[in-house]
């Protein structure tokens, strides 16, 4: 399946020779003299590095379909994550490396959307904020109140974040998934 350059939008995914790719941002360019062309910026889906395109006007670029199913993590086995598929109740074993940095805000029972292309796992839609509960953490020393002094914490998942002094284990925090900082008590 192919897309005219001229017809792309926001969001369609592209199978390119650099891998698959999602549009951020077009234009279309007519200049005074020569053939119309498209000024792309175009996201990698597994790597999320960002590239600059230019497309002739009407040129035929492959339409990749990515198909989104919200899926429950239930365990992990190994280096895979085994997911459940929320509507046919299939169980989908997928690689850490497909996951990305996506491993370290997720924990077992957690929804997430998966983008699905030619039956392979291609990332991981999180949410812009998720819950996590603190594991361990240096505890807050008394007096030690300087303004917008912060401190390491590990999380369950593995990922260590800088929280504010107050914050102690066993706490639920929320955390950005874009930045990885932290955001407020939960």
């Amino acid at each position: 399946m192919s897309v005219s350059s001229n017809d792309l939008k926001n969001g369609m995914a592209l199978n390119l020779p650099e891998g698959l790719m999602t549009v951020v941002e077009f234009q279309h360019v007519k200049p005074g003299k020569g053939g119309a062309f498209v000024r792309t910026k175009l996201k990698n889906f597994r790597t999320g590095a960002v590239i600059d395109r230019t497309f002739r006007g009407d040129e035929k670029l492959p339409l990749a379909v990515i198909d989104k199913r919200e899926m429950q993590y239930l365990y992990r086995e190994g280096a895979a994550y085994v997911f459940m598929d929320n509507e046919s109740y299939d169980q989908v074993h997928v690689e850490t490396g497909d996951l990305g940095s996506a491993v370290n805000y997720i924990k077992e029972g957690d929804s997430v959307v998966l983008p699905v292309y030619n039956d392979s796992v291609v990332g991981v839609e999180l949410p812009a904020a998720v819950e996590l509960t603190i594991a361990e953490t240096e505890p807050g020393v008394q007096g030690d109140r300087v303004s917008g002094a912060r401190k390491p914490a590990t999380l369950e998942t593995g990922l260590v974040v800088q929280v504010p002094l107050f914050v102690g284990p066993g706490e639920k925090i929320k955390v950005d998934t874009r930045t990885g900082e932290y955001l407020a008590r939960a």
